[in-house]
């Protein structure tokens, strides 16, 4: 199409009064995307000398490509020197394999490898044997060369080969570029060079004549990546069945979100919710909106591939936040993006984003599933949530708040989905992983069973309270904790004293231990047991707390409202 443009545009001219052309043509606009050039990541743990032909062959222009990374997993490694030797456009690494697993260190290669924007890779004497992860990541854009003609003698390495060549009486071998699967050497073959093996041969003499074909082949199997002519989407990671499938999957758990206003069906467009249906006069209504994610605690699920409880939190962050401005969340919409989608994970995760959506009375009216392919590392994926309440215009809190108020708070489930980076910090730090026995919660079998308790939702436990209007304003406590977040729902002149403290929860003292946080940065970074907090009319205080008590919430009396100036939280007792 860019070539037909520039073909159109130079039919086109312009005469000044003598004649002359007043046109002057660009040919640099859109030539990158015409001109572009194949983008080639290395892993190599030796000498590297099959990548030689490869730069040689990008410098002179055989190979419209480019090296834009060097990667080993040997500090020493004379690969490494021949990525310097390229120059600071090109990521020359070592990555240490140290405490990791076979899947967590290719991650960190496909990060680096992703982040120079390779778009295949090619293994030139790498001495690892590769994840499911890292091979359906790369899947059909990454190769290795084998010295042998595959599927003989696959499996052996070096010299090996050869001599089984030799045995077996084989009458020719050579060298094979085939791509990277989980089956060794199992991948199809995309090169091969052969060779003669003659009366005497060794195993030596036939690697001396096997070796110099090997970066030949890789740049012959690399033009075949820059001359496809057909590129599916399947081609560039997205895989279109994949995602009906995953549609397919998930709409019973969405359908179960059904509330007056939706019908949580999917497939559409966009989602519909129709007001009057729930009940509320458009003209005096206020809509609300909120959106939040999980953070890093994403990674703990990841890590352990225990994905069904952080859709609960992303519905929590976003409805919690939804109810303190004294609205009823009607809907949820979500975003789930990754490299390479999992339809079962995806699927867990949907389902656990249904169920908060029904702990919160909410519907799922749609969401975007967004696989994107040199973004994520392998089994990487980010969540965010959109969710929309409605509350009557009259009703809007924080409204009425001053001395003399009462604080009531309600118990969090564990430290929620904030302050998961200082916790794995410091996890590490104390040489655990998320896999070891849980040290402040013998309920718990795994410290990631503990810390994967999903965020507490408080909808249908504070609605009957905003429903009679005994509160005058809430705060979710969530980043920054009690200190940061109480004073977002309190006017200048008042200050909140903090007279009743809960009892530290087991989770939070471990933390407290393991950082050495004094108390105030302690409530700064997490929730240290309150998940939200009500500001309620003193009169009101007997009956809000039976209605919260009859929902199951653990009530506490935490404190009062003064007039005052300076730091609006004032704590009076002390954590314990």
């Amino acid at each position: 199409a860019l070539g037909a443009s520039y073909s159109a545009v130079k039919k086109l001219d312009f005469k000044g009064s003598n004649k002359e052309s007043l046109m002057h043509f660009r040919t640099d606009i859109a030539k990158g995307a015409v001109h572009k050039k194949l983008r080639i990541g290395v892993l190599g743990s030796t000498r590297g000398t099959a990548l030689i032909p490869v730069i040689e062959a990008c410098a002179s222009g055989a190979l419209h490509a480019e090296i834009v990374a060097v990667v080993s997993n040997n500090q020493t490694a004379p690969i490494l020197e021949k990525g310097l030797a390229l120059g600071v456009t090109v990521t020359t690494k070592f990555i240490s394999s140290k405490g990791l697993s076979r899947a967590q260190y290719d991650a960190e290669c496909t990060a680096t490898l992703v982040g120079a924007g390779a778009e295949v890779v090619i293994l030139v004497g790498y001495m690892r044997i590769l994840s499911k992860q890292f091979c359906d990541f790369w899947n059909k854009r990454c190769i290795n060369v084998h010295p042998s003609l595959l599927p003989k003698h696959a499996g052996g390495m070096d010299l090996a080969v050869h001599q089984a060549a030799i045995d077996a009486g084989d009458v020719e071998s050579g060298c094979t570029i085939h791509q990277v699967t989980e089956e060794v050497d199992g991948g199809a073959v995309v090169v091969q060079k052969s060779v003669k093996i003659e009366q005497g041969e060794t195993a030596e003499s036939l690697k001396a004549k096997v070796q110099p074909l090997e970066g030949p082949a890789f740049v012959e199997a690399l033009q075949k990546f820059c001359g496809k002519e057909v590129i599916s989407y399947a081609d560039a990671g997205v895989s279109i069945d994949a995602g009906n499938e995953l549609v397919e999957v998930i709409k019973p758990a969405c359908k179960s979100t059904i509330r007056p206003g939706c019908d949580a069906d999917l497939g559409g467009f966009g989602g519909l919710f129709d007001l009057a249906a729930a009940g509320y006069d458009s003209a005096n209504t206020v809509l609300i909106g909120a959106t939040d994610g999980v953070g890093t605690k994403l990674r703990i699920a990841q890590a352990t591939k225990k994905h069904d409880f952080v859709g609960i939190d992303l519905v929590a962050m976003c409805v919690n936040d939804l109810i303190v401005a004294g609205g009823e969340p009607l809907f949820f919409l979500d975003y789930y993006a990754t490299g390479s989608l999992e339809i079962e994970e995806a699927a867990a995760v949907v389902r656990g984003i249904a169920e908060g959506c029904r702990q919160s009375g909410c519907g799922l009216i749609g969401g975007e599933t967004a696989e994107m392919p040199s973004m994520y590392a392998p089994g990487d994926y980010d969540l965010a949530g959109f969710s929309v309440g409605a509350v009557d215009r009259n009703r809007i809190l924080p409204s009425g708040v001053g001395a003399g108020d009462v604080l009531l708070a309600l118990s969090s489930s564990g430290i929620h989905s904030n302050g998961f980076s200082l916790v794995r910090k410091l996890i590490a730090k104390e040489n655990l992983d998320f896999n070891s026995p849980c040290p402040w919660d013998a309920d718990s079998e795994t410290i990631a069973d503990s810390l994967l308790t999903p965020t507490k939702i408080y909808v249908k436990s504070c609605l009957p309270l905003l429903k009679k209007g005994l509160l005058n304003a809430m705060a979710h406590i969530t980043g920054g904790g009690l200190l940061e977040n109480l004073p977002r729902s309190l006017p200048k002149g008042v200050v909140a004293e903090i007279t009743g403290h809960p009892v530290l929860p087991s989770v939070f003292k471990w933390m407290q231990q393991a950082s050495g946080l004094d108390d105030h940065e302690l409530l700064r970074t997490f929730n240290c047991g309150i998940g939200m907090v009500l500001i309620v009319k003193r009169g009101a205080v007997t009956e809000a707390k039976e209605i919260l008590k009859l929902a199951g919430e653990e009530v506490y009396d935490l404190g009062v409202l003064v007039q005052g100036e300076g730091e609006q939280v004032v704590m009076k007792s002390s954590l314990e």
